[in-house]
């Protein structure tokens, strides 16, 4: 019975010490690769957005937007075609959290048919648009951008599309997203 007693069963300092540090390395490694796969699925947010807003605005460019009110007897209607929407920004300072915007009292956003009912990680731009309508083919008219704060450290990422009108007059965009401090 003394033998029984004597033989015990367990771990030791020792192995419990180096399952303790095993786990220590796996996840000093697993932590920064989930923040970068958490900052990369917002990030989808902001290029799914750009291209929601130039398809409004292609819509609108080709659409008639006629001014209100009618044209005095003997004057020229203004040109109601090929027309922009004006500069505009939507959403406060970014922060690392979302932020709802109710894109309905900005006008910008309404003519491109832009809206969001859910929060959102971006403050979104329409940058060096006039309003204007007209426009000449061949024309750089405006830059859509999104920019955002991942992560509270007051460094912005980026993404930005540009527009402008071809020979034909329809309007095209950059063929890709360009980003600044994508995950930041």
């Amino acid at each position: 019975m003394n033998k029984l007693m004597s033989k015990k069963e367990g771990f030791t300092l020792i192995e419990l010490m180096i399952v303790v540090a095993i786990i220590g390395v796996l996840a000093a490694i697993a932590i920064p690769a989930f923040i970068n796969y958490v900052k990369r699925s917002k990030t989808s947010e902001a290029g799914s957005n750009l291209k929601a807003m130039f398809t409004g605005a292609s819509a609108y460019y080709q659409n008639e937007n006629a001014p209100r009110g009618l044209v005095a007897a003997g004057a020229v209607a203004p040109a109601a075609t090929a027309c922009t929407v004006l500069a505009q920004v939507a959403g406060a300072v970014p922060t690392e959290s979302k932020q709802s915007v109710d894109f309905s009292i900005l006008p910008s956003y309404v003519a491109l048919g832009f809206a969001s009912s859910d929060p959102l990680y971006y403050q979104y731009h329409v940058i060096g648009s006039d309003g204007s309508c007209g426009n000449a083919p061949a024309s750089n008219l405006y830059t859509f951008q999104a920019q955002g704060d991942l992560d509270g450290d007051a460094t912005f990422s980026t993404f930005e599309i540009n527009v402008g009108s071809d020979n034909d007059n329809s309007l095209y965009r950059s063929p890709s997203i360009y980003r600044i401090n994508e995950l930041e």
